[in-house]
């Protein structure tokens, strides 16, 4: 039941990328596209977005469609400031996952930076429409080089695909402000960590998400006074891998939030 989620919550990891892209050093290292071990199929999931104390802050809708070897997943969460986070990730899972094009909206009281990024996965165009502190709106096209291992909107489903006894990755990813550039995402797992299932003990796979800074680091500290918060992903492995939670930022300016999912409440 809960396998739908691992399709598209990667825009969560993309929050801090987004706030320090322009200091960051672009990925130079070489990438290879993940193999599929899980195939993704059609699914709707309900999710819901929490503070770390555990208030509602917006509940959220996944709907993943397969056609063929083609998967689009839309994840939508709705605030109830009126704030909107709306992406929807393409990508073909022939072998291999590759992104075809990603396109994240965000907007409302909850992003103090509104965007509108679109990034073209066969061509390399990234477009960014975004607002400064003054209020202007300004748009920018780049082209990158995008390497098959590009993880925007399909980050989990990456996870989930990764090998038994695969600790360690590593994995490309678009990050965008007014100029967008490509960087890397280091992935670690410190181990397994304990949850509940009603009166069921399970254990999921932990896994921290670094935005490597590499030399830039030195230009990072005074600018911003820290290095970007980590992001935190539980999934429960074996041979049905299953997203359980993940803890991160949305957007630059964002606290760090847990999404969850979510149980229908009957009347």
């Amino acid at each position: 039941m809960i396998k739908w989620m691992a399709a598209h919550l990667c825009s969560t990891s993309l929050a801090v990328l987004l706030a320090y892209a322009t200091l960051l050093q672009p990925a130079t290292a070489s990438a290879q596209a993940v193999a599929v071990r899980h195939p993704q199929g059609t699914l709707h999931g309900f999710l819901v977005l929490r503070t770390l104390k555990g208030d509602a802050l917006a509940d959220g809708d996944l709907i993943q469609v397969v056609r063929g070897n083609r998967v689009t997943a839309q994840l939508v969460f709705h605030f109830k400031d009126g704030s909107i986070h709306d992406e929807t990730a393409i990508f073909s899972q022939d072998r291999t996952f590759r992104l075809l094009s990603d396109h994240l909206i965000q907007k409302g009281p909850s992003f103090p930076h509104p965007l509108d990024v679109s990034i073209n996965g066969s061509t390399g165009q990234v477009t960014v429409h975004s607002t400064d502190d003054k209020g202007k709106e300004q748009v920018v096209t780049e082209h990158l080089a995008l390497p098959p291992d590009v993880s925007n909107g399909l980050l989990l489903t990456l996870l989930m695909n990764l090998g038994p006894g695969s600790p360690t990755a590593k994995f490309s990813m678009v990050a965008a402000t007014p100029k967008p550039r490509l960087i890397k995402l280091a992935v670690t797992s410190p181990g397994e960590d304990a949850f509940s299932v009603g009166g069921s003990s399970r254990k999921a796979t932990h896994y921290v998400l670094k935005v490597e800074i590499g030399g830039a680091e030195g230009v990072v500290a005074p600018l911003v006074g820290k290095q970007p918060p980590d992001t935190h992903v539980w999934i429960l492995s074996g041979d049905a891998p299953a997203f359980v939670k993940l803890e991160g930022a949305l957007a630059y300016e964002t606290p760090v939030w847990r999404i969850e999912l979510a149980s229908p409440v009957w009347p």
